[in-house]
Parts: C-alpha cells; sequence; structure tokens
C-alpha cells in the first residue's frame, strides 16, 4: 500500500501549527494526543520542526530541521530530546511501528 516515507505527524515552531496524518485517524485517542504533546513540546523547547516519519520498512524516526536563519534553534538539544523520547516512549514507538507494518505494509504481527 505504502512504498515511500509516511509522515505521521509533525509540528513547526515556525508557524506554531501540529499536523497530524488523518491515514492514522483509527489510532486511539490518547496516542494521538500523546503525538501531538510530544511534538508541540519538542519545538516549544528547541524550535525548528520535528517529523515524525515511517521509512520504507516501517521504522518510525524523528526528523529535525530548522531555518538557516534561525539562531536560536537548540540542534545539541533537538538531539538530546529524540534520545529522551526513543527512551521515555520506546512502548509507544514501537507500538506505532507495529501498527503501521501491520495495517499499512500488510505484514503478519509476528513479521513486524
Amino acid at each position: 500500500m505504502y512504498q515511500d516515507e509516511v509522515v505521521l505527524c509533525a509540528a513547526s515552531a515556525y508557524e506554531e501549527k501540529y499536523y497530524f496524518n488523518e491515514d492514522f485517524q483509527g489510532l486511539p485517542d490518547q496516542v494521538k494526543d500523546e503525538l501531538r504533546i510530544m511534538c508541540t513540546l519538542f519545538t516549544a523547547d528547541v524550535g525548528g520542526v520535528l517529523e515524525m516519519i515511517f521509512a520504507e520498512d516501517g521504522t518510525l524516526y524523528f526528523k529535525t530541521e530548522a531555518a538557516d536563519t534561525d539562531f536560536s534553534y537548540d540542534e545539541i538539544g533537538s538531539v538530546l530530546k529524540v534520545k529522551q523520547y526513543q527512551a521515555e516512549k520506546r512502548d509507544l514507538l514501537e507500538s506505532l511501528e507495529t501498527y503501521y507494518k501491520v495495517f499499512f505494509l500488510g505484514l503478519d504481527y509476528e513479521e513486524g
């Protein structure tokens, strides 16, 4: 069904907006709320833009970037915040990967 990278959600400190991919509307509200909180807190803390993206193989990764003219963007803080999320939200992130692999890539649960 999906063959390229797919954005799950994103937030921008510049536009002060949050984006959630409607293809994932089937996720529980609690999970959608947690994603919104993670993304918006990230951009409030370090600035820039954060995207949570599924790679072609179903791996969920974080992509951060900042405008060239954004001297307030905390590049070191962004790396540390991503590592913090990966540690603290490990179960959530692994569940999201499994969900994507099963419902979007059509893999068996055991394969995911």
